[in-house]
């Protein structure tokens, strides 16, 4: 049963293409069919909801759910920006949505580095309001992204939103190097943890 959120997990990786390859087959002339790739999308994100309550309230948290989950938030959310950019191609306000990707982009780089710096300092990352807050405000500003595909007058309140959410995003990256990466570890890792550090290391060698 702990094996569930780490199942969920790894379904959300899964409908990261399945959400690509429908938002990208839309036809301009029938919009609603960007409905499908949104409802995906929203199916995603309540998965992500439901594994991470699931996890803590039964204490089904393992070491290697502690990197799906992340992975699968990272893939789900590059992904949806860069279709919502190609979706925006000729539209007026398209290098506004190219500097919100390479925002995401930099500052999912530097979250790599830094949980690969943990990972060598024997430390796993716990994420706190900070983060969840910034996800849960990047997910609604990527919904009225999609939706604004079909109602225009919805853009440019959906960059509002998720220009707020990528600022939001940095300062829980900060928050996270000055609370977990810069400090020294509260306990031991424990044998789960032990033995996801070890495979670390020979994979790094």
């Amino acid at each position: 049963m702990k094996h569930i959120p780490n199942i969920l997990s790894s379904l959300r990786i899964a409908m990261v293409g399945v959400f690509a390859w429908l938002f990208l087959t839309a036809k301009i002339p029938h919009p609603a069919n960007y409905l499908w790739a949104l409802g995906v999308f929203v199916l995603a994100f309540v998965t992500d909801v439901l594994d991470g309550f699931l996890a803590r309230t039964f204490n089904w948290v393992t070491p290697i759910g502690k990197l799906l989950d992340p992975l699968a938030d990272k893939l789900m959310s590059i992904t949806a920006l860069i279709v919502i950019l190609i979706g925006k191609w000729n539209g007026s306000l398209f290098w506004i949505y190219f500097a919100l990707v390479i925002l995401v982009g930099v500052k999912e780089i530097l979250m790599v580095v830094g949980g690969m710096i943990m990972l060598k300092q024997r430390k796993v990352a716990y994420s706190d309001w900070y983060g969840k807050t910034a996800t849960g405000l990047f997910a609604f500003g990527t919904v009225l992204t999609l939706l604004s595909f079909i109602v225009d007058a919805i853009e440019p309140w959906n960059i509002a939103v998720l220009s707020a959410s990528i600022g939001l995003s940095y300062v829980a990256l900060a928050h996270y190097a000055r609370t977990q990466l810069f400090q020294p570890a509260e306990s031991k890792p424990s044998d789960e943890e032990q033995k996801l550090f070890d495979k670390f290391d020979r994979l790094a060698k």
